[in-house]
């Protein structure tokens, strides 16, 4: 099996459980774990805001000034931003509507895009984002999207804030994943839609064990590699 058969994409909006799932699927397999929409956001941060407005040039040079690098697997792995390992400096909702605003430029998913593949001939990985099944990874064996209303979202979202002692308001949330689905599904470039050799799964009514098992059976029964304890 090469590298290339290896590869399972996980695609779908905000707060649908995809980086705890992405990250335990990779674990399971003995996989590298690649956190696409971590890449967009440490690229927001370090371009600050107004980057999305940049003439095209500039915005160009500026994002080839940043390399992104993977090491490890499972939850043992790590992205790096110029050598640098991206922590929870990217997770707040201010930084996740501007990753969402240059994620709609041609330059920045060109260049995030190559950075993407190169790491996919790499490594087998499992790969989250928005278009991984559809762009960066089309031919990959194993597809995924995964969705929930956005109130339903935007709970976990409430709750994940709550768990590393931030406050925020449950209305205010539900709107940015409005925002956020808007920008992402109508972006002309690579917009959010599930690939159509994906297996759809919606988790609003799913907890992460059950969504998890539905996915690791689902690549078994593909042929894929037999999960690890």
């Amino acid at each position: 099996m090469t590298a290339e058969q290896l590869i399972v994409t996980l695609d779908g909006p905000a707060g649908v459980g995809k980086t705890t799932l992405a990250r335990q699927v990779a674990q399971r397999l003995g996989l590298a774990w690649l956190d696409t929409g971590a890449m967009f956001r440490s690229l927001a941060l370090r371009l600050g805001p107004g980057a999305d407005t940049l003439p095209e040039n500039i915005l160009r040079a500026s994002c080839a000034q940043w390399q992104f690098s993977l090491s490890g697997v499972g939850a043992d792995t790590v992205l790096s931003c110029n050598g640098t390992p991206i922590g929870n400096e990217i997770r707040t909702e201010g930084v996740a509507l501007l990753a969402s605003r240059i994620a709609t430029l041609p330059v920045v998913r060109q260049c995030l895009l190559q950075a993407q593949q190169e790491m996919g001939r790499r490594f087998p990985l499992v790969a989250e984002g928005r278009d991984m099944g559809t762009v960066v990874f089309p031919t990959a064996r194993f597809k995924f999207f995964l969705d929930a209303s956005p109130e339903v979202r935007a709970r976990r979202r409430l709750h994940d804030l709550a768990s590393r002692g931030e406050q925020a308001d449950l209305q205010t949330l539900a709107e940015q994943i409005r925002q956020r689905d808007e920008l992402d599904r109508n972006r002309p470039v690579a917009p959010l839609r599930p690939a159509p050799d994906a297996l759809l799964l919606d988790t609003s009514e799913l907890d992460i064990p059950g969504v998890l098992q539905r996915l690791l059976e689902h690549i078994r029964a593909k042929g894929g590699p037999m999960p690890l304890p």
